[in-house]
């Protein structure tokens, strides 16, 4: 079984076909998704597509690219939909150090209060670093919270470690599949394979072979063939490996399957 630790099936580019594109994905062996929030008005609709197709299970946080339209009261109807049982981790979060807006230190703000709310809880976290992996592993430093995933990891090996010791595990997608992205694929041919999940981020981070055409998650069988050749092992033993390392990070999540 494949699970996909990172899909945006709720987004409005799956609206018109949102059960072709999971029964594409369930044909081609992908057994769970995992559909996080990036902001309180998107709660519902994650909840809604996770209650309409088994096998999806839900993670509710407040996005860093959504931080200038968050107010304090999203963090108390945060707090309410991660009480629910369906809830596998506190996400997507984290900082973005690409954007000039939000300013840095309103995504603080909002990453260290969800941080403390997984820490309370006792969820994992679904991280969103771009640019800004160093910030995000100091505040987890200072709040210490019970693991998760640095989705779409594009950090140096060093700060793969540092994850990593931190009881995290990375998220390897479609960036992966770039031939030109030698660093990324560095990683994911020496780090511990122990430490790595797969991703799609559909309908973003198309691999390779798309183009700029929407992803999806059925895409995530060819991710996982690309990182067993850069491995040199089979496609069977990327799958269970990556199975199990996500169930490992969100030991809510092994309960559901498509």
């Amino acid at each position: 079984m494949l699970i996909d630790s990172h899909c945006h099936l709720d987004a409005v580019e799956f609206d018109g076909d949102r059960l072709a594109v999971v029964e594409r994905a369930r044909g081609l062996g992908v057994g769970t998704i995992v559909v996080p929030a990036v902001e309180r008005a998107n709660f519902a609709a994650v909840a809604s597509v996770c209650r309409e197709f088994p096998g999806c299970r839900p993670a509710y946080g407040i996005h860093p690219m959504y931080a200038g339209r968050a107010q304090k009261a999203d963090l108390d109807a945060l707090r309410a939909k991660l009480a629910e049982a369906s809830t596998v981790a506190v996400g997507e979060i984290g900082l973005d150090y690409f954007v000039a807006e939000p300013a840095v230190e309103l995504q603080g703000y909002f990453l260290g209060e969800q941080l403390k709310l997984a820490r309370d809880l006792n969820l994992p976290v679904l991280l969103h670093v771009r640019r800004a992996v160093d910030a995000v592993l100091a505040q987890l430093r200072r709040i210490v919270v019970p693991g998760g995933i640095a989705h779409a990891f594009n950090g140096s090996r060093q700060q793969a470690d540092a994850f990593i010791g931190l009881g995290f595990k990375l998220g390897f997608g479609g960036a992966m599949t770039h031939p030109r992205a030698t660093r990324l694929r560095a990683l994911a041919m020496t780090l511990p394979i122990e430490a790595i999940v797969l991703e799609t981020d559909a309908p973003d981070i198309p691999p390779e072979w798309l183009g700029r055409a929407r992803n999806e998650p059925a895409e995530l069988a060819r991710i996982a063939t690309v990182l067993a050749e850069l491995r040199g092992i089979s496609v069977d033993e990327i799958a269970e490996q990556t199975a199990h390392n996500t169930l490992a990070v969100l030991p809510r999540l092994a309960e559901s399957a498509l």
